[in-house]
């Protein structure tokens, strides 16, 4: 059917709007993608912007990959399909076609999609970063062992192969996109949440994300 490539498409279109970039540009803030990290995320505008454009960013990521998988449920559409608009709300973050496709790793928009397939997937995965952040104080841990978990959850709470499969592909690339995190965390290198001032994120010059 036609809705099918056009919910597809929408869902890569909405997931294109990198939200740090919009949020920093609306609040006279620098570009995230100069400074820090060099990553468009939430994370990274915590630490160059302060709490309220992270918020704002977090907030507008979860729910452009939420969203479009609410508009594929009101269209009726088949657990594949719903899956495939998740999957592609998430890659339009890694890709955004109106930045230059180059976007963030995708974490927040993730978990809005997952959260947007089944509440108690969402749920079970909000946990799990909560937990490892209390814990490690890790960002990029707590992604990350959220990731791995991810297609765990996705399989014992909704029964669904489709939704497996899609969240399988997307933890695969949250922890590809993570490589560096994993690296720096193995090195004793990597930031805590809400380390390192302004002062100090303008003054280090950007790294690979």
């Amino acid at each position: 059917m036609l809705e099918t490539p056009l919910l597809i498409g929408g869902a890569y279109l909405i997931g294109s709007l990198a939200s740090a970039i919009i949020v920093c540009k609306l609040m006279g803030l620098p570009d995230p993608r100069s400074v820090g990290s060099g990553n468009p995320g939430a994370t990274n505008v915590l630490r160059s912007g302060g709490k309220k454009a992270a918020v704002l960013t977090l907030a507008g990521d979860v729910f452009k990959g939420w969203l479009p998988v609410m508009v594929g449920y009101l269209f009726g559409v088949s657990p594949e399909v719903l899956a495939a608009i998740a999957f592609a709300a998430f890659c339009g973050h890694l890709f955004p076609v109106f930045f230059g496709f180059r976007g963030g790793k995708g974490v927040a928009t993730a978990f809005g999609a997952m959260l947007g397939l089944s509440g108690w997937l969402g749920l079970a995965v909000l946990l799990t970063w909560l937990v490892t952040a209390a814990l490690s104080r890790y960002s990029s841990l707590s992604a990350l062992i959220s990731a791995l978990l991810a297609p765990v959850y996705a399989w014992f709470l909704t029964g669904e192969m489709a939704y497996m499969v899609g969240v399988g592909f997307t933890s695969l690339i949250l922890l590809w996109r993570h490589r560096g995190n994993l690296q720096r965390l193995m090195n004793g290198a990597e930031d805590k949440i809400g380390a390192g001032a302004k002062a100090k994120v303008e003054e280090s010059p950007p790294r690979e994300a």
